[in-house]
């Protein structure tokens, strides 16, 4: 029986490979930094994974994976949404 393929994304903060639904997806939706729940909504995304020290530094380097400058709402944004 093959396979199913399963699809790869990278942290960009640590740069580790792992499978999609591992990671969660953010995206910008009417200029908001928003989590993606089903990792198909349209915009630029980045990817994390759950480790909370990614999460932490994403907030001062996430916004050239985005291609946009993250703003006060946006760290605050990723700041609550830090796992613990």
């Amino acid at each position: 029986m093959a396979r199913k393929h399963r699809p790869q994304r990278s942290c960009v903060v640590c740069r580790e490979k792992k499978d999609k639904r591992a990671l969660t997806r953010l995206v910008v939706i009417d200029e908001r930094l928003q989590v993606d729940v089903t990792g198909k909504a349209k915009g630029r995304g980045a990817y994390l994974c759950a480790d909370s020290a990614c999460w932490k530094a994403a907030q001062s380097s996430m916004g050239a994976a985005l291609r946009r400058d993250l703003d006060a709402d946006d760290r605050e944004y990723l700041r609550q949404m830090t796992p613990s």
